[in-house]
């Protein structure tokens, strides 16, 4: 029976973070490892964290990362896509990847079970879609929504690379936070582990301190950088920060109608306030509109 229960999300191409969690889960005493989606996407070395996954024998859900680079690799995707500038990044990340990571990924199913009685389950998102974030800034009645929506007393989940835990009468709902790119401003590599007691779960957050510039080596070294246009020069900072670029720049380069290319990350970050919620942050773009 499964008593001790690490889970890993969000490592997002991130090889020397997800070396670290290992490691540090090798002292913990756990029973399984398991993970919570988005191996890939958003990083360098999808192939290498997808190659180490396989290698160890762990299972994964999907996640929204996964789908969007296989869509790439199948071809399912606007044809324009397939050579505009602004999805270089994507493209890079997708090519990346062998054809045996691409059956491993496109293999995951979309949830699982485990724990005791298979009373753990885990996703990306949310029950409903891996694009779903569950995170602190939902009212109380919409959590209950989301642990209502499953049959287990323990809801993990990911996606929105912020670590949480929500107590509730009934049972948990956890999100595991990003081994691999982080938005609570730790750029530290963080993980759950849960815990079987007599008639409930136990869950602690873990934070695991690893080499950064082992990463930033991966970006440069491996073309990614180069070739990644404003996507992969967004990521590195996010990496280095632990808060959210890319999809302000987004938003900011669609509010003022223009392509998201990298000629524009330096205007953008002068406008940029990432020491605001990123609610305040979308109202400061929406006021450009007026």
């Amino acid at each position: 029976m499964t008593k001790r229960l690490a889970i890993l999300a969000d490592i997002h191409g991130n090889l020397p973070a997800l070396e670290a969690v290992l490691d540090d889960i090798a002292g913990q005493g756990v029973d399984e490892v398991v993970l919570a989606g988005d191996l890939v996407g958003r990083g360098p070395q999808g192939s290498a964290v997808s190659s180490r996954v396989r290698e160890l024998g762990l299972e994964s859900v999907r996640g929204n990362h996964e789908d969007y680079l296989l869509d790439f690799r199948k071809g399912a995707v606007p044809e324009e896509w397939l050579s505009a500038e602004e999805w270089a990044c994507t493209r890079w990340m997708a090519d990346e990847l062998s054809n045996t990571d691409i059956e491993f990924l496109d293999a995951l199913p979309f949830s699982m079970t485990r724990g005791h009685a298979n009373e753990v389950r885990i996703v990306h998102g949310s029950s409903r879609s891996y694009n779903e974030g569950i995170g602190p800034w939902l009212q109380e009645a919409e959590i209950q929504e989301h642990f209502d929506s499953v049959e287990e007393p323990v809801l993990i989940c990911a996606h929105t690379h912020r670590a949480h835990v929500w107590r509730l009468p009934q049972g948990l709902v956890v999100n595991v936070g990003s081994v691999g790119l982080p938005f609570n401003r730790d750029t530290r590599a963080q993980y759950a582990i849960l815990e079987r007691n007599a008639d409930s779960w136990d869950v602690e957050l873990k934070q695991v301190q690893y080499d950064l510039n082992q990463t930033r080596r991966a970006f440069e070294e491996t073309g990614f950088l180069d070739c990644g246009g404003a996507t992969a020069a967004l990521l590195l900072k996010e990496l280095e920060s632990a808060t959210p670029y890319l999809v302000p720049f987004l938003k900011w380069a669609e509010v003022l109608e223009r392509p998201p290319l990298l000629d524009g990350v330096p205007e953008f970050l002068n406008f940029h306030r990432p020491d605001l919620p990123l609610a305040e942050q979308f109202a400061r773009l929406s006021a450009l509109q007026k």
